[in-house]
């Protein structure tokens, strides 16, 4: 498997990035593409899987959630705008507090890994359900679902068949337990719904050609992974508010 392992950290992200990047311009710029969401589909649980990996490799816990809290509350904006088309929308909020809470769930897990006792269990456990209903009752993007799929890549991550728990954790969350848009298929005379949010399953590929290596280390690259997520969404708007 090593062999055929050729994508790092960097590589990774900026795949999410430009797979973000399609379905962000499918549901505002270009709605026609269906294959866009599909294929944006991929975005999140990459996204999901670097918080899992940058949890393990961060030297700064508290630098790393900062960041990302800092980070949701600039995105905030361009998010509503672009999602919402108004400066305020408070039933949906953007992917970073998403990855915060999926980031503090799995801090909480590795405390009790640490401290294997059952009042340990409890109160993490405890922790771990009020993310999970901040996310829900928050309306983070992809709400109590995302922040599971951001525990399972931490809690299978260094098992034996650790690859092949994450692929099924995706297939429960994302086609069996999944409620949303998708689509009406026929196989073999029977009927079945296919949820587009299945597509996702589809981003154990690159994952798994994951080499575990960071890439080229500069503090530029490392911001405008950062950055991006709110300009592209406020030049998303821009151009919509401009073009229709």
């Amino acid at each position: 498997m090593k062999k055929i392992q050729f994508i790092n950290s960097n590589t990774l992200k900026i795949l999410a990035m430009v797979l973000m990047l399609f379905d962000h311009l499918w549901a505002t710029i270009v709605p026609d593409n269906q294959w866009m969401t599909c294929v944006g589909r991929l975005a999140f649980p990459i996204f999901a899987f670097m918080i899992s990996e940058g949890y393990v490799h961060t030297s700064d816990f508290k630098k790393y959630a900062k960041r990302l809290f800092i980070f949701g509350l600039i995105s905030e904006i361009p998010f509503n705008l672009m999602s919402a088309g108004s400066f305020i929308y408070p039933f949906h909020q953007n992917v970073m507090f998403t990855l915060l809470l999926g980031l503090l769930s799995i801090r909480e897990i590795d405390r009790f890994k640490k401290d294997f006792r059952v009042k340990t269990g409890i109160f993490c456990l405890l922790k771990v359900a009020l993310f999970l209903l901040i996310g829900t009752v928050g309306f983070v993007d992809y709400n109590a679902m995302g922040i599971l799929v951001i525990i399972a890549f931490y809690v299978f991550r260094d098992v034996k068949f650790g690859r092949l728990f994450q692929l099924a954790s995706l297939v429960l969350l994302f086609i069996v337990f999944f409620k949303g848009q998708g689509f009406d298929l026929t196989f073999a005379g029977h009927g079945f719904f296919f949820p587009i949010q299945g597509f996702g399953v589809l981003s154990m590929i690159p994952i798994c050609l994951y080499n575990g290596k960071k890439g080229k280390n500069s503090k530029i690259l490392k911001h405008a992974f950062y950055w991006f997520y709110p300009a592209h969404m406020a030049a998303i708007y821009l151009i919509y508010r401009l073009a229709f």
